[in-house]
C-alpha cells in the first residue's frame, strides 16, 4: 500500500518546520508532546506545557540537528519518525527499563507519528527502511529501537507509538531483549560494504 501511495522521506531541516508542524496539529502529535518525551528526563517532562515542548523541538530543528525524518504523499506531510543517537536520548539514558544493552554506540529509533488518513497502510516498513539507511550514512554500526509486540492484543491510541514488532522484524531488526509486558529491545546491526560482500 505504501508504494501506491508513491510516499517520498526527507530529513526535518528548518524548511520544513511548517510541514512538521502541520502534521502534529494543536495538540503537538499527541497531549502536546511534540516527540520530546524521550529527550527529556521523566521530571523535567512532566513539568513541561505542550508549548515549551513546542520550543524545545523547533530549537533542535533550527540548529540543523534533524531529530527525525518526514514522510510526504505529494506535498503532504503524513508521517514521522524520530532518532538520533542514543545519548541525545536523556530518558532513555535514565531509564531502568529501557537501560543500556551493552556499551556499544547506537543510534535510537524511538517514535513514530502517522497522520490518521494515513495509519494501517504501510508506513512504517519504509520509514523504518530510510531510518537506518540514514543512520547508517552517518555512522551508525547498531540501530536500536524499542516497539511493542501487538500478537494477541489490540493496539488502541498511541500504544505503538514506539512501533510495533513485527514490522521491525520484517527489515531486519532482532530482539535483543524484553523490556517490559509487550516492549521488546531490538536492534538493526549495519553491514559495512567488506562485509557484505
Amino acid at each position: 500500500m505504501s508504494k501506491e501511495l508513491g510516499i517520498k522521506i526527507h530529513p526535518v531541516t528548518p524548511s520544513r518546520w511548517n510541514d512538521l508542524e502541520k502534521l502534529f496539529g494543536e495538540h503537538g502529535a499527541s497531549g502536546g508532546c511534540w516527540c520530546m518525551y524521550f529527550r527529556l528526563r521523566s521530571s523535567e517532562f512532566a513539568r513541561n506545557t505542550g508549548s515549551a515542548n513546542k520550543r524545545a523541538l523547533r530549537k533542535l530543528v533550527r540548529a540543523k540537528a534533524t531529530p527525525g525524518l518526514l514522510a510526504y504523499v505529494g506535498r503532504e506531510p503524513v508521517a514521522w519518525v524520530s532518532l538520533a543517537p542514543r545519548e541525545e536520548f536523556a530518558h532513555l539514558e535514565h531509564s531502568r527499563i529501557l537501560a543500556r544493552v551493552d556499551d556499544q554506540p547506537v543510534w535510537s529509533l524511538v517514535c513514530f507519528f502517522v497522520a490518521k488518513p494515513y495509519r494501517k497502510k504501510g508506513l512504517m516498513l519504509p520509514l523504518l527502511q530510510v531510518a537506518v539507511d540514514y543512520a547508517a550514512k552517518r555512522g551508525a554500526k547498531i540501530v536500536e529501537a524499542y516497539p511493542v509486540s501487538a500478537e494477541n492484543r489490540s493496539l488502541t491510541g498511541f500504544d505503538g507509538f514506539t512501533g510495533v514488532v513485527s514490522a521491525f522484524s520484517r527489515v531486519g531488526f532482532r530482539k535483543i531483549r524484553q523490556a517490559r509486558g509487550a516492549q521488546w529491545i531490538m536492534r538493526y546491526q549495519i553491514k559495512n560494504k567488506r562485509q557484505a560482500g
